[in-house]
């Protein structure tokens, strides 16, 4: 019985299985209240939590936020991320900010995930899918310090993570305000932005001022860069304004106008962020009286030159700009580029290349402080006259910090550089390459040609120091000046000088002002005429030979040939001496000496004509020319010049025959031509006017 009872034992309790059922259908049942009460929740919007909702995004973004005001309190969607659907979204301000609210949108959605709002809180920039709203107004603003109305969480954690602007990803309005005021940027902007109806198919037309109100038009004004700023943009329907991800948003057609400082900018194309220029693809046109204008209010530093218009294409990959210029035209240069505007680098850098069919020097002279040149005239002008004693270098200073604003690296190649009107030929062509690293510009392999010989070297100025140093070092070699300089004379008469130039210079100076650079300069200026020759009536000319000069006149003038020409200068605090300045023929040696003063601007230079032949009638006097660089003075010295004519005088008063004696110039005859060695020792005798030969 015992065995029996025992083998018909069950292996579990029916109670226990049942009470286990029990539990389970009674915590499914449980779960699937919860899901049809979150299901209802969710579909009624979760009227209930819009005010604890509230509470925690003012302590995410430790700010004061108010989602809702009235009866309608709003919907909330919980599932994929946080969206709040409400007749108020509004975001308080800094507590240094003097605006009542940051953002306050009306009829708002805001979809956020749950990701974005936990680094908000450490202080990253708030990431928003989706803002819409019927009406909004932003108040963004940046103070010296760097601290942003847009910097959200703990304060320890702004500072360390940095003041990007609030990432969203579709952002569209009916109506709207934005202003930006940004002290490092020195920005003060106001924005309108509305939504109109547009249909579609219709073209975006290339002046969003003067176009309808239809789809989405902001219109801008204030201050970029201490510079005016007014400008409008125009897209088609509603567009992204910010974004987080540039691959996400897709590129919406705009036109856009933009006047900053003196400049003037039209764009047509295709934007994906229009407060960033992101995914900026599309034609460019650029003007203004100086490419200086398009520089200032950006950062980037550009030359100071004459009126511009540049036409090309443009696009903007996250913080790099690619320009490719067509044409463009500076004054009357002619010029392409394709340059790339890298921001990431804590100095930002430009690079690429600037080439061109025709470059005009002159269009660079405001550069260094000379005004543009004019343009040309349907009439000739009278050229306004100096007054004595004005200043002729440019003096106007530079702008020293702009070249320490970025870096760059860029290859210049122009086919023809004209220098100006003396010069018949340009240089032809130009290359060289320009650098600008820690303040420092530097042109450097310079090489153009021109007239059979070419010129090369170096120049470089260094702004990082108050003074700016400037350095140069030029040669040029076997440039036909017949072919050079503009010497063109009646009656087919050759040229006044001919013959190959060689030297070179090495310069240096420092200063805030072109000025003030030439009169502190130091170095030397050594050139030479090899293989030439010089008028024969400009010599006689300048020996004041009048009786060789009509003989010349009579019979028609001749080229001598120039057994040495040598200019060697020292340059000291701005002044320059001749060492050596000689030109010698078989005629007639010209010796030269003074000073001319970069510093002062005065000259009082000497030249003094030894003749090699017998002369009838010569005064035979030296020449000076002194006074200031706006008024200089031409003269006779009057000591030997007065000697002569005195004695010519009174022997003309025993004699009229007699008169003519002092006037007879025997001439210093040699056996041969001197070599430019023996001129070089014998120069040293002329640099002093006191020890000079008078005659």
């Amino acid at each position: 019985m015992a065995e029996s009872s025992g083998a018909a034992h069950p292996p579990a309790p029916a109670p226990k299985r049942r009470r286990g059922r029990r539990l389970a259908w009674g915590g499914g049942a449980v779960l699937l209240v919860l899901v049809v009460a979150f299901g209802v929740c969710e579909a009624l919007g979760w009227p209930f939590l819009v005010g604890p909702a509230q509470r925690l995004l003012a302590d995410v973004l430790k700010r004061d936020v108010r989602l809702a005001e009235g009866p309608d309190r709003g919907r909330i969607r919980l599932l994929g991320g946080l969206r709040i659907d409400v007749p108020l979204l509004e975001i308080g301000n800094v507590s240094w900010s003097r605006e009542p609210f940051f953002l306050r949108a009306e009829n708002a959605q805001l979809r956020v995930a749950y990701a974005a709002l936990i680094r908000a809180n450490r202080g990253d920039a708030l990431d928003i899918k989706r803002l819409h709203a019927d009406r909004l107004v932003v108040h963004a603003e940046r103070q010296a310090d760097g601290k942003a109305s847009w910097q959200f969480g703990e304060p320890g954690a702004q500072e360390k993570k940095g003041t990007r602007l609030p990432h969203v990803l579709s952002l569209s309005v009916r109506d709207g305000e934005l202003t930006v005021v940004d002290a490092p940027l020195k920005a003060d902007i106001q924005a309108q932005v509305s939504l109109a109806e547009q249909d579609t198919a219709a073209p975006v037309a290339a002046d969003a001022a003067s176009s309808p109100l239809t789809g989405l038009v902001v219109r801008a004004k204030g201050t970029y860069g201490g510079f005016p700023v007014e400008g409008g943009l125009r897209s088609v329907g509603v567009m992204p304004l910010l974004v987080s991800d540039e691959a996400a948003a897709p590129p919406v057609p705009v036109s856009l106008r933009l006047d900053a400082g003196r400049a003037s900018l039209r764009f047509r194309g295709t934007v994906t962020d229009v407060l960033k220029l992101e995914g900026m693809t599309g034609r460019v046109r650029v003007t203004g009286p100086s490419l200086s204008a398009v520089g200032d209010p950006l950062g980037v530093t550009l030359p100071t030159t004459g009126r511009f218009e540049i036409e090309g294409r443009v696009a903007k990959r996250g913080e790099v700009w690619n320009v490719l210029v067509d044409d463009a035209t500076v004054g009357r240069s002619r010029l392409n580029a394709a340059l790339t505007f890298d921001q990431r680098p804590a100095v930002p850098k430009l690079s690429g290349r600037v080439s061109g069919p025709r470059l005009l020097l002159a269009d660079l002279l405001p550069s260094i402080g000379v005004g543009p040149a004019p343009e040309p005239a349907v009439a000739p002008e009278r050229k306004p006259q100096r007054k004595p004693g004005e200043r002729v270098l440019p003096n106007r200073a530079f702008d020293l910090p702009s070249l320490s604003a970025m870096d760059a690296n860029v290859l210049l190649a122009f086919d023809r550089a004209e220098l100006g009107r003396i010069f018949a030929l340009p240089l032809q062509p130009l290359k060289a390459h320009l650098t600008l690293a820690d303040g420092k510009l530097s042109i450097n392999d310079l090489d153009a040609r021109t007239a059979d010989g070419n010129l090369a070297g170096a120049v470089s100025l260094d702004g990082k120091p108050k003074l700016a140093l400037w350095n140069s070092d030029l040669r040029w070699n076997g440039v036909r000046l017949e072919r050079w300089l503009n010497q063109e004379r009646p009656d087919n008469k050759p040229p006044y000088v001919t013959g190959r130039l060689i030297g070179r210079a090495k310069l240096k100076g420092e200063g805030r002002s072109t000025a003030e650079i030439l009169g502190s300069l130091d170095g030397t200026v050594v050139t030479r005429i090899v293989e030439g020759k010089v008028s024969h009536l400009a010599v006689e000319a300048a020996g004041l030979d009048l009786a060789q000069a009509l003989g010349i006149f009579a019979k028609g003038d001749e080229l001598l040939t120039i057994d040495c020409a040598l200019v060697d200068l020292q340059a000291h605090q701005g002044v320059l001496r001749p060492r050596a300045m000689v030109v010698d023929t078989r005629d007639s040696t010209v010796w030269a000496d003074g000073t001319l003063s970069l510093a002062e601007e005065t000259m009082d230079l000497r030249a003094v004509v030894t003749p090699k032949d017998f002369s009838p009638l010569a005064l035979r006097t030296p020449l000076r020319v002194q006074g200031s660089f706006s008024d200089p003075k031409v003269s006779l010295e009057k000591g030997p010049l007065a000697r002569k004519v005195g004695s010519s005088v009174l022997l003309g008063l025993l004699n009229p025959i007699a008169a003519l004696i002092p006037l007879i110039d025997p001439g210093e005859r040699t056996e041969q031509a001197q070599g430019c060695n023996a001129l070089l020792e014998k120069a040293k005798e002329h640099t002093n006017p006191a020890s000079a030969p008078a005659r």
